[in-house]
């Protein structure tokens, strides 16, 4: 019998040529045990790879089942030389491990804080410093990719390539300082242990798939003792293996992945050209027409002549500069220059979709799931809702049983932390359409392994989150908000709960602002308040018997302790108590509930009635009543001339003055009576007190429109006793040009 072998294939983790590579040299060897460097609690899921419903990107998922956040990702692609290696060894029914340190030491040495976290990535080239780089380096080459893209993935005769990759890193690594983190040690005296344990069970051909920065250390399996040493007693936790989709756009450096690529939707190209992929004109001929293919799609320029002159350009730029073959950065000046004229927007589009790409992976049914996450599979299939690693707009009908079930899904989900949707603009409030951006991102998987312990299902784990959150809440408004979700939601085990901690809160908090913002309060994805829910349920058609008795409490206890919290107060807190008396009035109007509207006017009256009201309050008080009808303009007239009274500050009745013209001016414009005790208050004021009044009056006057402002100054000009400029023979002309010219650019801006 021969004597036991193992090669080693030292790989970039994910390249086309690697992968292209690695599938020959397997074909060559005929191994009868395969290692891949990767984690082995992934073991019992490898056969997934070589499931015909399997559609990668996909990562391998490890995570601590007591604490999922503690998870960490190995993405595969279908040019990844380890996804290569490991399907090939299934279709050949050749032995297939993982070989790496497993994530239940990893884990644990984290906790203890003797390694760096590795969540989000996979293993990385190098402990300290890129590798490759520093041979791009030292060949001339501005970066490693550039350099391994054109040394390893664009070579056409491989025969040699892993012995030359095995002699370069072992240089490499002579000249590297020893590593103080013992993380890759440990790393490496684990391959070298499971290589040794191969041999000992009887496999005569052995191939190693890693990367090409360990393949130095694998090559002697001498030292088992001190391996051995080295791995005694390391800690350990829990863990659990899945798979897991994953998106082109997070398998790039920019997506925080340490062992990332720049372009792997070039190198999915690459890879689907297949053999054709050592012709590079017809790898640039084929990149060319979907540049222009995409361009068309999103109807810019884009025509077969266009795609002439950016290959012969490509080809051109890679002869100037001394390159075998048109590389990423040739086709991606040639397309700058040929479709986009140097603009930079057609560029964004190509980088987006064409070198990134925006491919997401998907996983057999088979795969094991937590049941939240197969609960969310099912409904995503149920209602159509594929999620796709594309940004997109959807638009439901909340009339249709679909679209409302639709809407109450991603509602969960954001209530879970999982915000698979972003709410996209709303025209109105009561609409029956509703917008959501829909983009699916793999760290969702690990978010709803963390909400798997609210739950086995995406609404029982959004009832019982929403639940807990509620409990915690010490504000009225945030637990209105929470109660707005749970609607909207349609989370119906919640209400109840929901509703009757919510009476509790408004009953016993003394705070009548804090009950008009509970009141009044919107959420950011609801859009919508306690009043908005209860007036326009029935679109969702949702019970909102619940909430019309809270809201009839909450409503009462508004309107008996508002004569309380507008006394008294300084000019600050009556700026924020207009604005809630104004929210309020807004939202029992819309309640239309004779009885609450009848109960909120007579606690007005009181404003107007009552001593110690801030003069901007009572004004406001007074409006709203003028404008309900509640009050006739005599009365109204009445009312302001006590506020201006000479016994009143001028600051106090300016103020009052403001409440009263809140929002419009029209109504003084057409009634003789307020305008003239306006006009007669503003007379008899010094001029020291009118300089003081003035930045008052002025802000009032700016809440009118242009129109409102106009009609005022024409009053004002046929007023009796108004004199033209022209008739006034003190006029100051220069200094009445320095004036209009001021009050022209005032106005020309507004």
């Amino acid at each position: 019998m021969a004597p036991a072998t193992h090669h080693i294939f030292g790989i970039r983790h994910h390249g086309p040529g690697s992968a292209r590579s690695v599938r020959r040299a397997l074909t060559a060897l005929a191994p009868d045990l395969v290692l891949v460097e990767g984690p082995p609690e992934a073991d019992a899921i490898l056969s997934l790879l070589a499931h015909p419903e399997l559609e990668p990107p996909i990562a391998l998922l490890i995570y601590a089942t007591e604490r999922p956040d503690q998870a960490v990702f190995y993405p595969f692609a279908r040019f990844s030389p380890e996804f290569q290696a490991i399907t090939y060894a299934l279709l050949h029914q050749i032995p297939v491990r993982c070989m790496d340190l497993p994530q239940f030491h990893q884990f644990a040495l984290e906790k203890t804080g003797e390694a760096h976290s590795l969540a989000d990535v996979s293993p990385i080239l190098a402990p300290a410093n890129d590798p490759l780089g520093a041979l791009a380096h030292a060949a001339g080459y501005s970066d490693g990719e550039r350099w391994w893209e054109e040394l390893v993935e664009q070579r056409r005769d491989d025969a040699a390539i892993f012995s030359a990759v095995l002699e370069a890193m072992s240089a490499l690594r002579e000249d590297q300082p020893t590593p103080t983190d013992p993380h890759e040690a440990y790393r490496e005296a684990w391959m070298r242990r499971t290589l040794r344990q191969a041999h000992r069970e009887g496999f005569q051909r052995i191939a190693v798939v890693c990367g090409a920065w360990h393949a130095p250390a694998l090559v002697s399996l001498d030292g088992a003792r001190a391996d051995d040493m080295l791995l005694k007693g390391l800690p350990k936790v829990k863990t659990a293996a899945t798979l897991a989709p994953w998106t082109y756009g997070r398998l790039t450096f920019a997506s925080g992945y340490g062992a990332g690529i720049a372009s792997p939707g070039w190198y999915d190209h690459l890879w689907a050209m297949g053999e054709a992929a050592h012709d590079a004109t017809a790898v640039t001929i084929q990149w060319m027409t979907r540049v222009a293919w995409l361009l068309r799609h999103h109807d810019l320029d884009a025509s077969s002549a266009h795609v002439i002159e950016a290959v012969r350009l490509a080809e051109a730029l890679a002869a100037l500069r001394e390159h075998p073959v048109p590389g990423l950065s040739e086709l991606e000046e040639a397309a700058r220059a040929v479709f986009c004229t140097g603009s930079d927007a057609p560029m964004r589009l190509i980088h987006q979709q064409l070198i990134v790409g925006e491919r997401i992976g998907s996983i057999p049914d088979e795969t094991p799931l937590v049941p939240l996450q197969q609960d969310l599979r099912q409904q995503q299939r149920r209602l159509r809702m594929k999620p796709t690693a594309e940004r997109r707009l959807v638009e439901l009908d909340l009339r249709k049983a679909n679209h409302r079930e639709q809407s109450a899904l991603v509602r969960q989900l954001n209530l879970l932390g999982l915000a698979w949707a972003e709410p996209g603009e709303v025209t109105s409030t009561g609409t029956f359409r509703e917008t959501w951006w829909l983009q699916w991102q793999p760290a969702f998987d690990v978010a709803l392994i963390e909400a798997a312990i609210w739950g086995t299902t995406v609404r029982g784990a959004a009832t019982a989150r929403t639940l807990d959150r509620a409990g915690k809440s010490d504000v009225l408004s945030d637990l209105v908000s929470i109660v707005n979700k749970a609607l909207f939601a349609d989370l119906p085990d919640a209400i109840s709960p929901l509703m009757d901690l919510l009476q509790r809160r408004a009953t016993h908090t003394g705070d009548t602002g804090e009950l008009m913002d509970a009141l009044t309060s919107e959420d950011g994805q609801t859009r919508s308040s306690l009043v908005n829910s209860l007036r326009y349920g029935s679109v969702r058609e949702l019970d909102t018997s619940l909430i019309a008795i809270v809201v009839d409490g909450m409503v009462t206890r508004i309107c008996i302790g508002l004569s309380n919290v507008c006394t008294n107060v300084n000019d600050e807190a009556a700026a924020t108590m207009s604005r809630r008396i104004a929210a309020t009035n807004a939202a029992i109007g819309l309640l239309g509930q004779s009885a609450q509207r009848e109960q909120w006017l007579t606690a007005l009256a009181q404003l107007v009635h009552a001593s110690h009201i801030h003069g901007l309050l009572a004004g406001q008080a007074c409006r709203l009543l003028l404008d309900a009808e509640r009050l006739s303009n005599d009365a109204a007239a009445r009312f302001l001339s006590q506020a201006l009274s000479s016994a009143q500050p001028p600051t106090a009745a300016a103020a009052w003055i403001e409440g009263l013209l809140q929002g419009s001016g029209m109504f003084i414009v057409h009634d003789e009576q307020l305008w003239h005790l306006i006009d007669t208050w503003l007379g008899t004021l010094t001029d020291e007190s009118f300089q003081t009044i003035v930045p008052l009056l002025r802000r009032t006057f700016a809440t009118f429109t242009r129109h409102e402002r106009h009609l005022l100054g024409e009053r004002i000009k046929q007023a009796p006793g108004a004199r033209p400029l022209e008739a006034s023979s003190q006029l100051d002309h220069t200094r009445a040009a320095a004036a209009l010219a001021r009050v022209q650019l005032i106005v020309t801006r507004r």
